[in-house]
């Protein structure tokens, strides 16, 4: 009535190695790559949200952080300089300042994880500098 109880094959490698034929049909990527990439995402979306507030509320500190920002995620890409935003959609500068200190805060999460401290260290002063100028407002 019922069929037996097979015995499960050997397994060799991974489950995609079984299905793709061999582990090398899939590119690997280190933790530390992963990390990099995601690292290098969260400074870019900072960056483009930094940008748009220059665009809206131009001072040097904002300029300062843009450059440094862009030269982290360059720095993560291989040298590959980011895309810069510009003035999307005119938005409030406390909505901005908000997004931002969320953006830097995952950004100081992956930079801790990965032990990368200029990046963590340019991610906290970001999520202060934005956070004090939320309160301000």
């Amino acid at each position: 009535m019922y069929e037996p109880i097979r015995t499960p094959a050997p397994r060799k490698g991974s489950v995609h190695s079984t299905m793709a034929g061999t582990p090398s049909d899939f590119p690997h990527r280190t933790r530390e790559e992963e990390l990099d990439i995601q690292l290098a995402g969260h400074l870019a979306a900072l960056l483009a949200v930094t940008d748009e507030l220059r665009a809206l509320t131009p001072s040097t500190d904002l300029d300062a952080a843009a450059t440094r920002l862009a030269e982290q995620v360059a720095r993560l890409r291989g040298g590959r300089t980011p895309v810069r935003a510009s003035l999307t959609a005119v938005q409030k500068p406390t909505a901005l300042h908000d997004r931002a200190h969320a953006l830097a805060g995952r950004a100081l999460v992956v930079a801790a994880s990965r032990a990368d401290t200029a990046a963590a260290i340019l991610a906290a002063e970001r999520m202060d500098a934005h956070a004090a100028l939320t309160t301000a407002s």
